[in-house]
């Protein structure tokens, strides 16, 4: 089964971290992203731009930024392929996302 790993955390705080600090935080996810190929289980990763590049539709209006204000912001995400939901959690959990936002847990309901 396909699951999305949705990584939720404060952009502002984020990219406001000094250097050593965002060094450390891509080495975590650089070993992450590394342990989930090795195991086979990693199909799809990125990283997104910040909320103020981004603009929501709805209803036939285009408005900019974020949908709404909201403490966290989505970030980023893995898509894994795990037999379960408690494997996908498990790996949600080593997630270097986690040590400072959420992240959400979502299979993929296939088309």
């Amino acid at each position: 089964m396909k699951y999305l790993l949705l990584i939720y955390g404060d952009e502002a705080s984020y990219l406001n971290r000094p250097k050593e600090a965002m060094a450390e935080t891509f080495a975590a996810y650089t070993a992450y992203t590394e342990a989930m190929r090795k195991a086979g289980v990693l199909l799809a990763a990125d990283r997104l731009r910040p909320t103020a590049e981004a603009r929501t539709v709805r209803k036939k209006s285009v408005v900019d930024g974020p949908f709404a204000e909201t403490k966290e912001q989505l970030g980023g995400y893995y898509l894994i392929e795990a037999p379960d939901l408690d494997a996908a959690v498990a790996w949600a959990a080593r997630c270097p996302g986690a040590q400072h936002g959420s992240i959400e847990v979502r299979q993929v309901w296939t088309m």
